[in-house]
């Protein structure tokens, strides 16, 4: 049997579990990547009700699907970005409107997460982390090293605390590497571990999507950070340039076909799959692949089903010998 075939359903926000399990399993799933959002994980049910883990569980089980990984995108951005009105729809009311409430609020409910993934039984907690430096991209005005610098080093005071819990709780934080966090290259995920000083509670959850529009060559991260990549998500994405809008985007919206690029639901962009499972082999990666489907051309439900017989399709193991091995045999 390959990896487990996940589907990550932050996407499907809108839609109870119970109902996604039913449809998720009827595409041919393994298993679901839990949000923590609308009714799919609830952090502080989880902590709060004794029986909460164990009923998600059962759910899954009802449907044979299994979960090896929660997601908190939504918290782990606030915890270095300088928040604005866009994120007032996460936190609690008293925390509306104040950047530095939602950082301290998101702080915490970072720990508390790291701690409910543990009562739920997942090895690893995927998201964001943020970053006070993402506005400081282009270099106008001038930006100087310190500044780059101070922007690392607040990363590594914030999250350090976040990944004592994480360690005490036997849990991994998987960064999807992404514009917008601290890390969304590969110097700069360099850069991110160096500033934690490697410790082995952070690592990646590997999104070809966002390196392939971004020009990074998705197979050279792998194998550059061989024993960090915690997590996998299967997504695609499409350059689109038309010599008129470049890589930022222009400000049109996803689906827009003006734009310099989109996401495409696996298997229709120009990701090179194939040679990505080749390096997933290569190191050893055993975990999920998990499809976060995005695809504003495509119905959801369709494009769901597609992506689970994509994803069974790429995955084939290792061959565990040469092909001329034989050529010895008697």
């Amino acid at each position: 049997m390959g990896r487990l075939k996940t589907l990550f359903t932050g996407q499907w926000g809108d839609m109870p579990l119970e109902e996604l399990a039913e449809k998720a399993a009827n595409w041919g799933y393994d298993g679901l990547e839990l949000a923590c959002w609308g009714d799919h994980f609830e952090v502080s049910r989880a902590l709060d009700e004794p029986e909460y883990c164990q009923k998600k569980l059962d759910l899954l089980e009802k449907h044979g699907l299994d979960c090896q990984a929660i997601s908190s995108h939504l918290v782990g951005q606030m915890v270095l970005d300088r928040n604005d009105e866009r994120t007032d729809g996460w936190v609690p009311e008293d925390c509306r409107g104040d950047s530095e409430k939602k950082n301290a609020w998101a702080i915490e409910e970072m720990k508390r997460t790291a701690q409910a993934a543990k009562k739920l039984g997942v090895p690893v907690v995927n998201g964001f982390t943020g970053s006070s430096i993402w506005p400081l991209l282009y270099s106008f005005p001038p930006v100087t090293p310190e500044m780059i610098d101070a922007g690392f080093a607040l990363f590594a005071e914030r999250w350090n605390p976040i990944l004592d819990v994480f360690g005490e709780c036997e849990v991994r934080f998987a960064l999807e590497v992404h514009p917008t966090e601290i890390a969304f290259d590969i110097p700069t995920a360099r850069r991110a571990l160096a500033a934690i000083e490697h410790r082995e509670e952070f690592g990646f959850n590997f999104d070809p999507s966002h390196l392939h529009w971004q020009g990074i060559d998705p197979v050279r991260f792998i194998r550059e950070f061989p024993d960090r990549i915690y997590h996998v998500h299967i997504k695609d994405a499409a350059i689109t340039l038309d010599g008129a809008s470049g890589i930022l985007s222009s400000h049109l919206d996803f689906g827009d076909p003006r734009r310099g690029w989109d996401f495409r639901s696996p298997g229709h962009g120009g990701v090179d799959f194939e040679a990505i499972i080749r390096a997933l082999n290569d190191i050893g990666y055993e975990g999920p692949l998990s499809v976060e489907w995005e695809d504003c051309g495509m119905d959801r439900e369709y494009g769901a089903a597609d992506a689970a017989e994509f994803v069974a399709r790429i995955d084939f193991p290792s061959s565990g010998r040469k092909f001329d091995d034989a050529f010895n045999e008697s």
